[in-house]
């Protein structure tokens, strides 16, 4: 079922089925004649109005026309969100990094170990993956009672192959402060592992601070041979810039990631995460840049990101739950995506979402759900909120019948269950006359969708 929606500022909730022509006029016209304001909608949702409509016929139209009412939404819906309100320590961290803004040589602070300590030389044409090395082993060895801080120094740029920063660590927290440039080797040959270039890998209570500092995946190489910019090269995956896997308790600031060569900045099985102000900068172009992806993590907060990438600004998939994204501004890319869900028949839970203020400008998408055929789970209780669109290509879209790839999907008898879906405030233009677009499967249809304050306005080029 595909349901595309134009332009109108009620709540609405959308069916599993496509209304007859007759009915949708006579809804239509039921909704643009009636003097409602978003309040009183809300007293008679859109079911209501369907079933006062001649010629309706409950059993042709199920579950679909359902409403999110209030005494669920106090109940249960919006009191799931509980568990992200982290504290958000963002003067601690400020401060912090302006304790280390004048590092530029060997170290001599107590806890500070340098990069330069080891050898890295900095200069951007000689192998520092050693000396990373090294010094992140001294830093995660050190058990003494001040924090220990590895510290990549200003005014340098450390070229790097692949490598990973493993824990666990002796000290309660640690800290890697980059000032400098981290440059990565862009000869696929060095890299064995194909899926990731800076790993961090069970790590507890570690803090990043980016601030001055740019972590370059330096990925022109890969966007070229990539099959999305060239379609006589293999699919083949290309490494995720920064990585932190098994994190528990994990807060990053102000880093700064760009050029990578495929994802940017990577979530995965990760506990109590807060990101706060990442910069993400690649162009528009290059192909599957996702700007900060989130995988099988709990407790996710990403605060004020900026993100410019070829993909989606933010990508959150299977097994993430409670994850709230605020202040978010996207733009180029596809905008902000749950999903996909359901590739290769796989089963996929997403929960608890929130993104709650954004400014998404000429992106390919605004907020999406995207699903495979054939997949089962659900994505559930996700509320898109507060969002400001400018010249934004399908602003609104839920497509459980999603095909990325060069032959067509077969038709499938199992889908991700998509339910409990709010969209409140969002306002802005479309580059495109359908504002909102719900492609739902046949057998498990979209469940309790409603929209609410919605003003998207199709500006024509």
């Amino acid at each position: 079922m595909l349901t595309h929606i134009t332009p109108f500022s009620q709540s609405l909730i959308i069916s599993n089925k496509m209304l007859p022509q007759s009915l949708f006029l006579s809804l239509f016209f039921t909704l643009i004649s009636s003097p409602l304001s978003s309040s009183s909608f809300q007293d008679e949702p859109l079911a209501n109005l369907v079933e006062q409509t001649p010629g309706f016929d409950p059993s042709a139209y199920p579950s679909f026309f359902g409403t999110i009412d209030k005494d669920r939404l106090a109940d249960g819906f919006e009191a799931s969100f509980a568990n992200l309100q982290m504290k958000y320590e963002a003067d601690q961290m400020i401060t912090e990094s302006s304790r280390y803004g004048h590092v530029g040589s060997p170290s001599s602070s107590p806890g500070e170990v340098n990069v330069e300590d080891f050898r890295a030389e900095g200069y951007g044409d000689s192998d520092d993956t050693k000396a990373l090395e090294k010094a992140w082993d001294e830093i995660c060895s050190s058990n003494k009672d001040v924090q220990p801080v590895l510290v990549v120094p200003k005014n340098k740029k450390y070229y790097v192959k692949p490598i990973t920063f493993s824990g666990p660590c002796k000290s309660d927290s640690i800290m890697l402060k980059i000032l400098g440039t981290i440059q990565a080797s862009d000869d696929p040959a060095q890299y064995k592992d194909r899926h990731h270039w800076l790993k961090f890998s069970n790590i507890k209570n570690f803090k990043v601070e980016g601030g001055q500092g740019t972590i370059d995946g330096n990925g022109m190489k890969w966007w070229k041979n990539s099959c999305k910019k060239d379609p006589t090269q293999p699919c083949t995956v290309a490494p995720t810039a920064v990585t932190f896997l098994e994190c528990h308790g994990l807060k990053v600031n102000g880093l700064n990631v760009q050029n990578a060569q495929e994802m940017h900045v990577r979530f995965e099985q990760s506990v109590n995460v807060q990101a706060v102000k990442i910069v993400v900068n690649s162009p528009g172009t290059s192909p599957n840049t996702d700007g900060i992806h989130v995988t099988r993590s709990e407790n996710v907060q990403i605060i004020s990101p900026r993100i410019q990438a070829g993909d989606d600004c933010i990508s959150i998939v299977n097994g993430s739950k409670n994850i709230e994204a605020t202040d978010v501004t996207c733009g180029p890319g596809h905008g902000i995506s749950i999903g996909s869900l359901g590739e290769g028949k796989s089963q996929a839970q997403v929960s608890n979402v929130l993104v709650n203020g954004a400014k998404i400008t000429g992106t390919m998408n605004g907020v999406r759900i995207k699903t495979w055929q054939g997949g089962s789970g659900y994505a559930e209780n996700i509320i898109f909120q507060n969002i400001k669109m400018n010249n934004v290509s399908n602003p609104i879209i839920i497509d459980q019948n999603y095909c990325d790839q060069k032959k067509p999907c077969n038709e499938q008898s199992s889908a991700v269950q998509v339910r409990n879906i709010v969209y409140k405030n969002i306002t802005g233009t479309s580059a495109t006359k359908m504002t909102a677009t719900f492609n739902c499967s046949k057998t498990f249809p979209c469940e309790g969708i409603m929209q609410q304050e919605i003003n998207l306005v199709y500006k024509a080029k």
